[in-house]
């Protein structure tokens, strides 16, 4: 009889440690943040080979560091995919980009200078890359990645539905596409429609980029001087041609690694919004529509069938048409790309802004060179086409500037 006691005394014993050991481990544990709290993650519905790709992905684009020994450079911006882009997320003031040379719409003349792109930072024995005398130039904040999938399935049909050039229907916005040379290795899909050898242009500040493999290869040899089969020249440099002297010669990325990074992006999720149903959201929402913010920052789209089935038939929330707008003098910076103008610049994608600060150190950084410390004077920085809608939000009551900017600060 005592024997069992002891069994049974020690068995009670076991079981609070065990009820303790369990609530210390809930108390020292953080608690995984809230899906509508994070932009990295894979949209559903992926089959288990396009996880393990995706992961392959998102190992060489937050895991993968380069250096001398590697490829890095010789002259370059940053030494990863992350570092530019914290959780996915938009760059901060310290990893803003620097574009130079074009100022109309003929092309680059300081391409054989190093154009476009500013590599600001070199191995040791080499000389960081200066902007040339007289040269354009604008400085761009890295953009946040997620969602980038759903908008690179959408057809040139889908864009060229909302373009206005002419202004037919009278309400002062006139959004047109931005036509750029593709680079050879550019394989168009069905719904790729050429202009003369020229394709609609869809990343980017400018709308550069005509999809995430154009976009990919660049940041790979513009940001990092890493090059590949698709992009096998380093770029000139302070006047000087490539081949240069190269500590490390190419191709420095295999094309698997490339392939992977760009199904990583295609296949970010779109970013969750969040208190969708608070009273003043909706009401936020409201204003910004009537105010006419939504017709260039365009709330819903719904993607056709594409290659990869978790994106085909999907509506999603962007907040963004595509196109290039003349926002005003104020954001004319006498820089350009392709065929945009120098105060033209793509309406950027507004969904993941409310957790914009979580990777900008706390704080917004807004428009395309991070000049706007906060949504609103965002909004009172917009001109041109936009000048309309600026001038209704400064004229509402403080109370509605307030739900508007709360709906935003949901997306």
């Amino acid at each position: 009889m005592a024997k069992n006691k002891v069994f049974l005394f020690s068995g009670i014993v076991l079981c609070f440690i065990t009820i303790a050991c369990k609530h210390l481990t809930e108390s020292i544990s953080p608690k995984l943040p809230d899906q509508d709290q994070l932009l990295d993650g894979p949209v559903a519905g992926l089959s288990e080979i396009e996880k393990r790709q995706f992961l392959a992905g998102d190992a060489a684009f937050n895991g993968e560091t380069f250096f001398s020994g590697n490829g890095l450079g010789p002259y370059f911006v940053a030494t990863s995919c992350g570092s530019c882009h914290a959780g996915d997320g938009k760059g901060h003031p310290f990893t803003t980009l620097t574009r130079f040379g074009q100022s109309d719409t003929l092309g680059n003349t300081y391409v054989h200078l190093g154009a476009p792109q500013l590599q600001n930072r070199a191995l040791p024995g080499f000389a960081p890359e200066q902007i040339p005398a007289g040269a354009s130039f604008s400085k761009f904040m890295p953009p946040a990645n997620t969602g980038l999938g759903f908008l690179e399935a959408l057809t040139d049909a889908q864009i060229l539905a909302h373009v206005d050039v002419e202004d037919a229907d009278g309400d002062g916005i006139s959004g047109r596409v931005n036509y750029v040379f593709a680079p050879e290795y550019f394989s168009p899909m069905a719904y790729h429609a050429s202009n003369n050898g020229k394709y609609i242009g869809r990343f980017g500040k400018k709308a550069a980029a005509i999809n995430l493999l154009h976009q990919t290869v660049n940041a790979y040899n513009q940001d990092m001087g890493i090059t590949s089969e698709l992009a096998e020249d380093e770029p000139a440099m302070n006047g000087m041609p490539y081949p240069y002297f190269d500590p490390f010669p190419g191709p420095e990325v295999e094309r698997t690694t490339i392939n992977n990074v760009v199904f990583y992006l295609q296949t970010l999720k779109a970013p969750v919004q969040r208190n969708a149903a608070d009273a003043d959201v909706v009401a936020g929402k409201q204003l910004f529509i009537e105010i006419k913010c939504a017709s260039c920052h365009i709330p819903e789209w719904t993607t056709p069938n594409t290659t990869i089935a978790a994106l085909s038939n999907k509506t999603f929330y962007p907040y963004t048409d595509l196109l290039l707008h003349d926002m005003g003098p104020g954001l004319d910076d006498g820089y350009t790309e392709g065929t945009a103008l120098t105060y033209e610049w793509r309406t950027p994608p507004l969904w993941g802004l409310g957790l914009s600060p979580n990777s900008q150190g706390g704080s917004y950084f807004l428009l395309h060179d991070g000049r706007a410390t906060s949504i609103q004077q965002a909004i009172e920085m917009h001109g041109g086409e936009a000048a309309a809608s600026r001038n209704m939000f400064v004229n509402l009551s403080q109370s509605d500037r307030n739900k508007l900017i709360k709906f935003l600060e949901s997306l």
